[in-house]
């Protein structure tokens, strides 16, 4: 069953189009993301989802009732701002309860629903509290137990870890998902965070100039992505522009190259694929599909050599650019590989899978054609 239908939304700003018809499904108890870059229009469609905007045209449902046109105060959501959003002046027992006894609720009701809602964030100890003695994890799983308080059908985060430290944002990831399957309230997450959202959520949407570029499980969006866009945003990625070498089938596909790209002297980088692609394929590689092999031995190896460019320690994985023959690829190799750390002019030899190679579709023109 859908919690949320966006049916052909859009939004204009003057001549600024900020979504252009815009259509997906959220299921109920679904934790789903809006991922995109900054302006990509990801807050404005959560806005609109609140009722804070209302669209140019199409329509918002929530349980399969048209709220559209309804105040924000009819759409039974609740919402947690990436500034927090506490009342300065009231303790963390009345800025829970903030909504409640707006809603009239009888005390000893209040006070039960209150301290339940404080105890699911793991606060009941915190309630006299004010918030600046609140340490900003706190004050985020506040702003999560007042959200959730009035018990909403919809639950709407807005960036809600973006001002917190490294550390402490990976451990509220944990927290916020554990949340919200306890509570099992379908929730919409806008993060421009690509780790965030693929850690959290059950599927994710990828906004990009307005449009939704693509839906998909976290696993989906990350090794199938729809275009270049997706590809790009989502993670580090070697891209290939491939030309067809012959179209005629070989055994396992179609053949292409890589002009520029060379995997031995004046030998280009040849790429099979099943299924006809079309004179040019812009292909995909993710830099951790790399292996790194071991040093050539008795003159064989099955690898291209290549020689380390950049070498960047992460801790758990090195990020490094090599320079092949002809052209430069990325690769993130696991921290165990190396017994020492390698630098810049190293000699090493590379491989991949012909299946790591993902076509991304056909490459565009300059004259906008295919």
């Amino acid at each position: 069953m859908s919690a949320i239908q966006i049916q052909h939304v859009s939004r204009h700003f003057g001549d600024t189009i900020a979504l252009e018809d815009v259509q997906l499904e959220v299921k109920e108890g679904e934790f789903f993301s809006l991922l995109g870059p900054s302006g990509c229009g990801k807050s404005t469609l959560l806005n609109i989802i609140a009722g804070f905007l209302q669209p140019t045209s199409g329509f918002v449902y929530i349980g399969g009732e048209n709220i559209t046109d309804l105040p924000p105060y009819h759409r039974h959501i609740g919402m947690v701002f990436q500034d927090y959003a506490l009342f300065p002046h009231l303790n963390v027992f009345d800025n829970v309860a903030y909504g409640l006894k707006v809603q009239k609720m009888p005390r000893k009701k209040l006070k039960e629903r209150v301290m339940e809602c404080l105890a699911l964030v793991r606060l009941e100890a915190f309630a006299e509290r004010m918030p600046h003695q609140l340490s900003g994890g706190q004050k985020q799983r506040v702003a999560i137990a007042r959200a959730l308080a009035v018990q909403p059908s919809v639950l709407l985060l807005d960036e809600p870890l973006s001002n917190l430290d490294a550390k402490l944002r990976k451990d509220m990831q944990f927290e916020l998902r554990s949340i919200q399957k306890r509570v099992g309230i379908t929730t919409i997450l806008v993060t421009h965070d690509q780790e965030e959202a693929l850690s959290l959520s059950d599927r994710v949407g990828i906004l990009g100039d307005g449009k939704l570029q693509q839906l998909g499980t976290p696993l989906d969006v990350y090794r199938t992505p729809a275009n270049r866009f997706v590809a790009e945003f989502i993670g580090q990625v070697n891209l290939f522009e491939a030309y067809s070498a012959d179209m005629q089938p070989a055994s396992s596909g179609y053949r292409y190259e890589v002009p520029g790209f060379e995997v031995d002297e004046g030998v280009p980088l040849s790429i099979e694929v099943s299924g006809e692609h079309g004179p040019s394929v812009l292909f995909m590689l993710r830099p951790e599909r790399i292996s790194i092999l071991p040093e050539e031995q008795n003159g064989q190896s099955n690898g291209m050599p290549a020689t380390l460019t950049e070498v960047g320690y992460i801790g758990n994985a090195l990020r490094l650019k090599a320079a092949l023959i002809k052209g430069e690829i990325t690769i993130q190799a696991p921290d165990p590989q190396f017994p020492r750390l390698p630098k810049p002019g190293d000699k090493v030899y590379i491989d991949w899978e012909q299946e790591d190679l993902v076509p991304l579709g056909l490459k565009e023109e300059p004259n906008g054609g295919r």
